[in-house]
């Protein structure tokens, strides 16, 4: 295992306690709402921060132990970081960038130079060696960063955002390099992100951080199958309810008895999938629907042929109709509509 991390840290309001293990070769995407301490535990991780209470080894190495009084500097780790901002220094050319790592950890200028070109000609940026930062596009100075990082031969890579910077296609055109150069890479990698899709192209597991903690973790369709908090639901695209089962109901915590064809007794989580909401004008009758519930309509969205519905009521729910189907029900916000759900629709689990 190239990464065993217990970190407690008080920062301010933010009371980070994590358990992290990552092994020779696995990318970890790091996902989790603004403030949930994603950056102050890279941070931690790079040694620009100390913990308070645990424990970090790199491939063995201890490099944080409070209790054992070790500490190892930032520039002294196995570490290569690459920052959202990138980072990149303006006034040097973009080989002597890539090439300062490796000078810094003692290669001479010209051996540091040439390890320099041979990584800025595996990111596809040999004919920009001598291009100053400002000269480049968002993706390349990315690729710059990532060069740069990877040159020091690190056993632990921390990317933080590295995409966000960049548009649509961009990121598109990144993601499948990152994927490649860190497929290649044999030590571990936590990438910071707060895009699923970045998680689902590039990682090999999740973690999910909320509060200062770690609340999920696994693949990302394992963690969107049976989310367990409102924020992975919500970055999922999915309805989350919380309730007690008992006799196929799960009564919610606002007291609302929803039917489902499987519900185990207990404490557990209800998942609807918005597509499986139907919503009419007025309530149904004779059919098999065994879920209804009168609604307003909170919000309408677009996306394509599709729109997305949010709506309030006993049960608060997002549904996904297509744009035939808005235009015929004419919704607007502030319209009253009935909410149904099928109880095979109802994907229930233990909590």
């Amino acid at each position: 295992m190239s990464l065993e991390a217990r970190v407690a840290r008080t920062m301010g309001s933010l009371q980070l306690d994590v358990d992290l293990c990552v092994g020779d070769g696995e990318v970890l995407a790091l996902l989790g709402p603004n403030g949930a301490g994603k950056t102050t535990l890279l941070r931690v991780l790079a040694g620009l921060a100390g913990v308070d209470v645990g424990r970090i080894a790199i491939d063995g190495t201890v490099v944080d132990d409070p209790l054992a009084g070790r500490f190892v500097p930032a520039e002294h780790r196995s570490v290569g970081m690459v920052f959202q901002d990138y980072l990149l220094f303006d006034h040097l050319r973009v080989i002597d960038n890539v090439a300062f790592g490796i000078c810094a950890r003692g290669a001479s200028r010209a051996g540091g130079r040439a390890e320099a070109r041979r990584w800025l000609e595996r990111v596809g940026l040999a004919e920009r060696a001598d291009a100053r930062p400002p000269q480049l596009s968002g993706g390349q100075a990315q690729r710059v960063a990532l060069a740069r990082a990877l040159a020091t031969s690190p056993r632990l890579m921390l990317l933080d955002e590295p995409l966000a910077a960049l548009d649509a296609a961009g990121r598109a055109e990144l993601r499948h390099d990152l994927r490649t150069h860190l497929g290649e890479f044999g030590g571990s990698t936590v990438l910071v992100t707060h895009d699923p899709v970045d998680a689902f192209a590039i990682a090999d597991r999740v973690a999910v951080l909320e509060g200062g903690r770690v609340t999920q973790t696994g693949s990302l369709d394992a963690v969107a199958a049976q989310p367990r908090s409102r924020y992975v639901a919500e970055l999922v695209g999915v309805n989350l309810l919380r309730g007690e089962g008992r006799g196929g109901v799960v009564r919610t915590t606002a007291d609302v008895a929803v039917v489902a064809a499987d519900a185990p007794d207990g404490a557990v989580y209800a998942v609807i999938h918005p597509h499986a909401v139907s919503l009419t004008r007025s309530a149904p009758s004779g059919s098999s629907v065994r879920n209804v519930w009168p609604v307003t309509v909170a919000e309408v969205g677009r996306l394509g042929g599709r729109a997305r519905v949010r709506v309030a009521g006993p049960v608060p729910l997002v549904a996904e109709v297509t744009a035939a189907a808005l235009a015929e029900l004419d919704l607007r916000p502030g319209d009253e509509v009935f909410a149904g759900v099928k109880a095979t629709e109802v994907q229930v689990y233990p909590a």
